[in-house]
């Protein structure tokens, strides 16, 4: 299944991406994970405070007023494709709590996600244009910014509860929006500025009720 699910995420997360910007993205990718993985927290009996739902709700208040209607809000049908991104996401996090070593199982995981992943790509083969730099570029970025931060991720999601987990990942969208302001000149919208700080503000109100 973990195979399954990570070809799910990545090629959810690649169509989407060809029409949301880096920080609208990552609001949409990080808010399906967040669902997929409280909900999985609330079947397994996992218990809230007041302050912690509201950081929750407020959290999630951030992702619904960005797909408000406005000149600003993104494609539905991106947007669709990065949620279902997002609870692939979120299930292949929650398959890492119940695994023995990241590393062995990471591996495992690409490696059985390989011939998947081929057979899929072959639909849109007529599309495909590889170069040496590109191919060099994508195997970097999947044997070493995603395999050590993947191994990153199931050494820590083991640790601490699956609501915690999930609430904790939605600080990526805000660094995603800076980091695609920055290296990509993309618009810094208000409706994005709003969005980050409802999550991020509800992300720093679910952890701070948890130290009570």
């Amino acid at each position: 299944m973990g195979a399954l699910v990570l070809v799910t995420y990545a090629f959810a997360f690649s169509f989407a991406y060809e029409k949301l910007t880096a920080g609208t993205g990552a609001l949409l990718l990080f808010g399906g994970a967040q669902a997929a993985m409280i909900g999985y927290g609330v079947w397994i009996g996992e218990r809230f405070r007041g302050p912690q739902v509201l950081g929750i709700v407020i959290a999630i208040a951030g992702l619904v007023a960005l797909l408000l209607p406005g000149l600003a809000a993104p494609p539905y049908g991106a947007a669709i494709l990065m949620i279902g991104s997002g609870l692939a996401w979120g299930t292949y996090s929650l398959l890492g709590r119940s695994r023995g070593d990241p590393i062995a199982t990471n591996a495992g995981y690409f490696i059985r996600a390989l011939p998947i992943a081929v057979v899929v790509s072959l639909a849109w083969s007529d599309y495909f244009s590889i170069d040496t730099i590109g191919a060099l570029c994508a195997a970097a970025s999947g044997a070493v910014t995603s395999g050590v931060g993947y191994i990153i991720w199931y050494t820590v999601v083991r640790e601490i509860t699956a609501t915690s987990a999930s609430t904790m990942q939605l600080s990526v969208p805000a660094i995603t929006a800076i980091a695609g302001g920055v290296l990509l000149a993309e618009p810094l919208s208000l409706r994005l500025i709003v969005s980050s700080i409802a999550t991020l503000g509800g992300i720093g109100l679910f952890l701070f009720s948890m130290r009570r």
